[in-house]
C-alpha cells in the first residue's frame, strides 16, 4: 500500500514524528492568545464546555479522544438521529451544509477550521499527525467496509487530501480514495504539499460547512 521503501520507512517516520512534535508544540505556544479568544467566544454562547471531546478511530483502529473547540449546541448528539435524513454525504459519515445544531460562533470556527486547533495537542501526544486521514467518530468507522478501513493503516491527521481538495464537496467514496492515495504516496514532500494546499483551501473557504 505505501510507496515508502522499507529502508526509508524508519527515516520517514522519524522525521514525520519529530516534525509533528516541534510544530504542534510551537503552535500551541504561539497560538495560545488565539486559544483564549476563541475559548471566551465559545463560552459566551453557554452551550456547554469550551472543548468538545469525542472518541475517534485512530491508527490500527485504536480509539482515542480527539479535541475540538465546541461548535454545536448542548444536545447535538441527541439530535443526531433525527437529523440523519438530511445527511448530504453518502456512506457512514454525516455532513449537513446548514446543520441547525451549529452555533453562530461554531459556524465561523468551522468555516475557518479554527475549531480544529486543539488537535495540536493530539498531535503532540502522538494520537494524530499534522498530515494523515481525518479520523472518523468510532460509531461511523464501525460502519466502514474492510476496504475503507485501510485508511487506518497510518496515523490520522489534522489535514489530508480531503481537507485540502474540497472537503464536503466530495463524496465519501472519493474521500476514501484520497486517503488510500495518501497512504500510497506518503512522503515528506507529499505532507508539505498537502499542508500548503490546506492553507489555500482554508483561506478560500472551499467545501467548508
Amino acid at each position: 500500500m505505501t510507496s515508502v521503501q522499507p529502508n526509508k520507512r524508519f527515516a520517514y517516520r522519524f522525521i514525520k514524528r519529530t516534525t509533528d512534535i516541534v510544530f504542534s508544540l510551537l503552535g500551541l505556544i504561539v497560538l495560545s492568545p488565539l486559544f483564549v479568544v476563541i475559548a471566551v467566544a465559545v463560552a459566551s454562547e453557554r452551550e456547554g464546555g469550551v472543548i468538545f471531546r469525542q472518541a475517534r478511530a485512530g491508527w490500527k483502529n485504536q480509539p482515542f479522544t480527539m479535541y475540538k473547540f465546541r461548535t454545536m449546541v448542548k444536545n447535538a448528539a441527541a439530535l443526531r438521529e433525527e437529523m440523519e435524513q438530511f445527511n448530504e454525504l453518502d456512506g457512514p459519515a454525516f455532513k449537513m451544509k446548514n446543520d441547525p445544531r451549529i452555533t453562530k460562533v461554531g459556524r465561523f470556527l468551522r468555516r475557518t477550521s479554527l475549531d480544529e486547533l486543539p488537535q495540536l495537542y493530539n498531535v503532540l501526544k502522538g494520537d494524530m499527525s499534522l498530515v494523515g486521514p481525518r479520523p472518523l467518530p468510532t460509531y461511523e468507522s464501525e460502519k466502514c467496509s474492510a476496504e475503507q478501513l485501510q485508511r487506518l493503516l497510518v496515523k490520522p491527521g489534522i489535514t489530508c487530501y480531503w481537507q485540502a481538495c474540497g472537503r464536503n464537496d466530495v463524496s465519501f467514496d472519493e474521500w476514501i480514495e484520497m486517503d488510500l492515495r495518501y497512504i500510497r504516496e506518503q512522503s515528506i514532500r507529499t505532507d508539505v504539499n498537502i499542508l500548503l494546499q490546506t492553507v489555500k483551501a482554508v483561506l478560500s473557504g472551499r467545501g467548508a460547512y
